[in-house]
């Protein structure tokens, strides 16, 4: 392909305006197909900012009636980020029928903008907690009032005074409440334009009815009105909506903080040897690009000129630095280390590494979007059952007991409170925001709402070694072989150095004077003149040619002081102080464990060896983790991958469930569903111990709401209760909902769990 959907990058063509301008609303009059990419001489596609999804029903609606359409080959709707991407046969799909079947399901459509997603997500959360503070203001106020006039039953207020206070009632829930009821009222409306039904029309349907009904009954001077039925009903799902918006806030696309690994500019050599910085983007294949020590590659290429050392850890999880030389291929992302390099660019900055990580990454956010949460479950019993039910009453009052018409939409609108889905709603975020906090206290983030549901159901964890099951940090493991004067010098050859190996060194020698006169060789090593000693640090062939080269498979450095025999330094990634533990606690749970990492397969058999675990592979590339992972969940298991690079990211992203230490790469900790803080691997546990109590709780929740569904409805049918007894006795719901999630927050996680 000459050109990808890079997930990172506005799909809008050049010359049309960038960030919210170029987000235009294609269902309001703007050409579909000026939005449309050549992705190679047989396929064109185009990226979607869909709006109104939420759940993974809205994925298989939409992705299935894209692949329906005659020519189309490819259709991934990412919940996260609610981008749509198509890919067809050039000529063969005719995008406003695109848009036309989009908006016949009910959801509209625009060119994908990830920054106009993220400026609306954080104006719909700020709408929430405005509309949350308006209900609850209008509810304490009307509240007020309705204890005043239920206390004047007794005969203590004349009707006049009871009747102004029902206006002043009026006057405060109408605006409250027709403000409050905004986020359902417009859902509402898109899913009916549409002929759908979502769970906001009976939201809807039972706040309007009533505010209305309430309104007739001032004005016939009645002595009960519901204005604080509507307000209680609107408070307790705004608290819902909201907890359940933060936690979905904290899911981004990982993809997109890919830009921090990525270059912004690159310096561009001519023929004549002249040098000038360009942006990044604009390196084309076969462009000479100079990269100097301490810069970042922007674009993947072979090696012209130079010999050099590169940090690649991120992108392979490789500890040790990489000698490079004319032509080796270099990866973008990887940095540049002791000496300049000169490269041909092999490939445009979006059809580099980083991009291809970042196309692995969506498809493995977009597999995760189709989870389906316990509360879409649930949810997609309520409205139809709903809905009839409260036909049912309505008609069986009317026609069949032949009742007023002002009584039997009473008992319909009582039906309607009683089961609205408040407990329903605060089920599941009430537990994961009271879980999320107990996970906090033990280190451990978590990032989306539903990771903890999902880590319920592990069966299988997979580890990366360097950073994960190691620390990811080169340790001197045989400073009491070498003599201390010998460890002197070469601490004052290191101290010159930024390799890593220099720096583990130095760690164990501590602070002490630097050599002033350090000759750099890159790739092979140092040498400086110290206290009248010529002292020689660095690699075998560097410091004694005519050494032979030990069998083992160590990570080294030498030394030679003047003529006498060169000393090694051995290094080795220490393991996680309850790694051991960890992974026996897993495997005595009957949870399979594997080992994925890209270093050399020396270290990684060492570490599965140290660890008892017996399924390892080493030298694994990105897309080979990602590809392992699908290889497990079709076997049947549903695996966390515990990991830390770059080279971990896609993985992490493709995964059942995933965690991430707080000391991995950005992108990383991005693309974790959760992230612990802390030094011990036993975070494994106590987050696999919390989510499971966490699946426990929600599960009690939503039978209690079932319990409590099958005894209110009868009741309310048979007009036993008003809508007030109905609001009393849901707010009474959600508030054994919120309790019972607080009794996960009692005591405190055993990572041993």
């Amino acid at each position: 392909m000459d050109r990808r959907l890079d997930p990172a990058r506005p799909t809008a063509p050049s010359g049309c305006p960038s960030g919210l301008e170029a987000a235009v609303e294609i269902s309001s009059g703007a050409d579909p197909d000026a939005f449309v990419e050549t992705i190679d001489d047989q396929h064109q596609g185009l990226s979607l900012m869909i709006t109104g999804a939420k759940c993974g029903g809205c994925i298989s609606k939409i992705e299935g009636a894209m692949a329906a359409l005659p020519g189309m080959e490819t259709a991934r709707l990412n919940l996260t980020t609610q981008k749509l991407t198509l890919i067809w046969k050039t000529g063969t799909v005719d995008p406003s029928a695109v848009i036309r079947t989009l908006e016949g399901l009910g959801y509209g459509a625009r060119p994908f903008d990830i920054h106009r997603f993220k400026a609306e997500q954080d104006a719909h959360g700020k709408q929430l907690l405005v509309a949350l503070g308006v209900a609850a203001f209008g509810m304490m106020n009307v509240m007020l009032l309705s204890i005043s006039v239920w206390a004047g039953f007794s005969g203590e207020m004349d009707p006049t005074t009871r009747h102004l206070f029902h206006w002043i009632s009026a006057a405060i829930a109408l605006p409250c409440g027709l403000y409050a009821g905004r986020p359902f009222f417009s859902s509402a409306y898109q899913a009916l334009r549409a002929g759908q039904a979502n769970m906001d029309v009976p939201i809807s349907l039972a706040i309007c009815l009533a505010l209305g009904m309430s309104v007739l009954e001032t004005l016939r001077g009645a002595e009960h009105v519901y204005f604080d039925s509507a307000l209680m009903l609107e408070f307790f799902l705004l608290i819902g909506r909201t907890l359940d918006h933060r936690l979905r806030a904290k899911a981004r696309s990982a993809a997109t903080d890919l830009l921090a690994l990525q270059a912004t500019s690159a310096q561009i050599v001519d023929k004549n040897g002249h040098s000038r910085s360009v942006p990044a983007s604009m390196v084309s294949p076969g462009d000479h690009v100079l990269i100097t020590p301490g810069e970042r590659v922007p674009v993947d290429g072979r090696v012209l000129s130079g010999q050099s050392e590169l940090d690649c850890a991120l992108a392979t999880g490789e500890t040790t630095p990489v000698m490079v030389d004319t032509g080796h291929m270099v990866q973008a992302g990887v940095v540049n280390l002791t000496a300049p390099l000169t490269i041909e660019a092999t490939a445009a900055v979006e059809n580099s590494f980083l991009a291809e990580v970042a196309r692995l990454m969506e498809t493995g956010e977009q597999a995760k979007s189709r989870y389906r949460r316990l509360a879409d479950q649930a949810a997609s019993f309520y409205v139809p059952v709903v809905h009839t039910l409260a036909a049912i009453a309505f008609l069986a009052w009317y026609f069949g007991v032949g009742v007023s018409l002002r009584d039997a939409v009473m008992v319909a609108t009582a039906l309607l409170i009683i089961t609205c889905p408040c407990a329903l709603g605060l089920a599941a975020p009430a537990v994961q925001i009271v879980a999320s906090g107990r996970l906090f206290t033990s280190g451990i983030l978590v990032k989306q709402g539903d990771a903890l549901e999902r880590m319920a159901q592990v069966d299988a964890v997979v580890f990366d070694k360097t950073g994960t099951l190691t620390l990811g940090a080169p340790d001197l493991i045989n400073a009491h072989e070498i003599p201390a004067d010998t460890l002197a010098l070469a601490a004052q050859v290191a101290r010159g150095s930024r390799h890593p190996l220099s720096r583990a060194l130095v760690a164990v020698a501590g602070p002490g004077p630097v050599a002033s006169d350090i000759t750099d060789t890159p790739g092979a090593g140092l040498s400086a003149t110290v206290d009248g000693h010529q002292v020689k640090l660095g690699k075998l062939d560097f410091v004694a040619p005519d050494q032979p080269v030990p069998a083992d498979d160590q990570t080294e450095l030498w030394v030679q002081v003047d003529n006498s025999p060169p000393v090694r330094f051995v290094f080795q990634d220490r393991l996680r102080p309850d790694a051991q533990d960890t992974i026996r606690a897993l495997q005595a749970q009957n949870i399979h464990v594997e080992l994925l990492s890209g270093d050399r397969e020396g270290p990684v058999k060492a570490v599965a060896a140290a660890l008892g675990i017996e399924y390892w592979q080493a030298s694994i590339t990105p897309e080979g983790k990602r590809d392992r992972l699908a290889t497990l969940s079709a076997q049947g298991y549903h695996a966390l991958m515990v990991g830390d690079g770059l080279n971990d990211a896609p993985a992490l992203s493709a995964a059942h469930v995933s965690l991430s230490p707080a000391s991995a790469a950005d992108i990383s900790q991005t693309a974790a569903d959760m992230v612990f803080q802390h030094k011990s691997l036993g975070a494994v546990l106590t987050a696999l111990q919390v989510s499971r109590r966490t699946r426990r709780h929600m599960m009690e929740n939503f039978m209690f709401a079932a319990l409590y569904n099958c005894v209110a409805v009868p009741i309310a049918m048979l007009g036993l209760v008003t809508p007030l007894i109905a609001a009393i006795a849901m707010s009474g719901s959600s508030l054994v909902v919120m309790l019972n999630a607080l009794r996960l927050g009692i005591g405190h996680p055993s990572p041993k769990a």
